[in-house]
């Protein structure tokens, strides 16, 4: 038994309170584009939302449903609602894109509309996590699909993390979670418009880190530079977020729900992209 397995024995499953559907599960059946899909795997349950696989015949796909559970006396059903709506969004403006999953229309269970869901088509992969996954046409596969998005007007915020990049088929990359992602429509004034810049900046700092820790030797003394110097947002983003980051695993573990170290792996149903990276148990999308 690995470590971390010995971890997750002596932490507590999240409350309700702290998950997305809370006690509820993903549902055992849905209705999607006039099929019937079944549960297969549940990869993600946090506060936001919870993700899961589904199965009809040898097809497979993805839905996220999104928060439902209240805030105490807050309900956040509105939130789902919204989340959903917005993430399909991208994924529609993004359909003609290949390395973009195709989203679904609509999802229903137990024929009702579940407005606060979100379905897409699966890609078969594993997150991205290390230079012996890929080779650097990988970043130059990257950099393009990057290109494509910021050419519809969108950024997708969060690439700071390289597992929420995905190694598809052929080691090729995918982005497949648009949750955090910030886009503006024709028309849009100079604010957003400039808020958009930055951080397609960020995006483009973000592969940068990514890639120089992979293949240092395939960038350009030039490139190197423009990842030590990050865009101003960056400072900005971190000051802010590093102590809330730092009071919510502290929280967690203050809960049982994380073991000391705080971190995501220790929970005791961790996301997929943290699970132990054997057999069938590996990261897939």
């Amino acid at each position: 038994m690995g470590d971390s397995q010995k971890s997750r024995q002596h932490v507590k499953k999240r409350p309700p309170l702290l998950r997305a559907l809370g006690s509820a599960e993903p549902p055992e059946t849905i209705a999607v584009a006039g099929r019937e899909w079944r549960l297969d795997e549940t990869f993600k349950h946090d506060s936001w939302a919870a993700t899961a696989t589904y199965v009809s015949g040898e097809d497979r796909l993805i839905c996220k449903f999104n928060r439902t559970q209240p805030i105490f006396f807050l309900p956040m059903r509105w939130l789902g609602r919204m989340l959903a709506r917005r993430e399909l969004g991208f994924l529609e403006r993004l359909r003609d894109v290949e390395l973009v999953p195709t989203p679904y229309a609509e999802v229903r269970a137990d024929g009702v509309v579940l407005d606060n869901a979100a379905a897409r088509v699966f890609i078969p992969g594993e997150a991205f996590h290390g230079p012996e996954q890929v080779t650097p046409t990988f970043f130059d596969d990257l950099y393009a699909l990057l290109r494509e998005v910021h050419a519809r007007d969108m950024a997708y915020v969060d690439l700071h993390k390289r597992e929420n990049v995905i190694v598809g088929p052929g080691g090729r990359p995918h982005l497949i979670d648009f949750q955090v992602s910030f886009g503006v429509a024709p028309g849009a004034g100079r604010v957003k418009r400039a808020i958009l810049k930055r951080l397609q900046e960020t995006d483009l700092y973000h592969i940068r880190k990514h890639h120089i820790r992979c293949f240092p030797e395939t960038l350009t003394p030039e490139q190197i530079a423009a990842w030590r110097d990050p865009p101003g947002i960056i400072s900005i983003h971190r000051r802010i977020t590093k102590p809330l980051r730092s009071l919510r695993r502290k929280l967690l573990v203050t809960l049982g729900v994380r073991d000391a170290s705080g971190m995501a792996r220790s929970e005791a149903d961790p996301e997929i992209a943290f699970r132990e990276r054997n057999g069938a148990n590996g990261p897939k999308a």
